[in-house]
Order: structure tokens, then sequence, then C-alpha cells
């Protein structure tokens, strides 16, 4: 399945996390929770990516989101591209965490387990 919009701002707590995102305005009847998969920014290439579908509860937003985190791409800024989502398998379920703390190590494991589904050396 394929996503596509053009990446618009939000509040900008992926980044503060340490994982800046690309997020998308997308209607999808998708399972909430994380895919790994491709990102293409403006057709230019493709980046792979850990996409988060769903409702960010922990940090008590009620809005449903799709964002996209590029492995191993320094942090930029995004906004006012275009972007391809390129979903190719389902990690886990989304959940409500204790904590920051919890999150941002969920977080670790999430991208951990992507680069090993990509066959890649991690940070």
């Amino acid at each position: 399945m394929t996503l596509r919009g053009r990446v618009v701002p939000f509040d900008g707590r992926g980044r503060s996390l340490g994982y800046p995102t690309a997020n998308i305005k997308s209607k999808t009847n998708l399972t909430n929770g994380i895919y790994f998969g491709f990102a293409d920014l403006n057709g230019y290439r493709k980046h792979p990516a850990i996409i988060f579908i769903g409702t960010p509860t922990t940090v008590g937003d009620s809005s449903r989101r799709v964002e996209a985190y590029l492995l191993d791409v320094d942090d930029k800024d995004y906004y006012e591209l275009d972007i391809s989502l390129d979903i190719k398998k389902f990690h886990r379920p989304s959940k409500t965490f204790n904590s920051i703390e919890e999150l941002k190590a969920t977080m670790k494991n999430d991208e951990i387990a992507a680069h090993k589904w990509f066959n890649r050396p991690g940070k």
C-alpha cells in the first residue's frame, strides 16, 4: 500500500524525542501501529522509513496521524515536500505508554528492528 501527501508541520514532538518525522494528512484504513517501508521525497530517492499510523495518546494527542521517520537521514526540514510512503511490513500495534521514557525506549527498539529488517547497520 502507498500513502501520498504533502509534508505538513504538526507539533515537532518527534524531533524533540530524537526522531524527526515527515507528517502527512492522509486517510487510511490501515490498523494503527508501526510499519516499515520506504519514503520517496519529491521522487528523489527511496529512504527506508519507520511509519507511524495512529493517535499519539501517550503525549495527550487525539488526532490520527501518519508520520514517517527516515532512517539514517540527517535532521532535515521536509515541510512542503511531496512524499510517497510505500508500506511493506506491519511491525507492531500502536499503544499508550506509561511515560515518555518508555515511549523513547520503544522507539529505539523499533529503530533497531527496522535496521535489521532493512538489513542495514544501525547508528
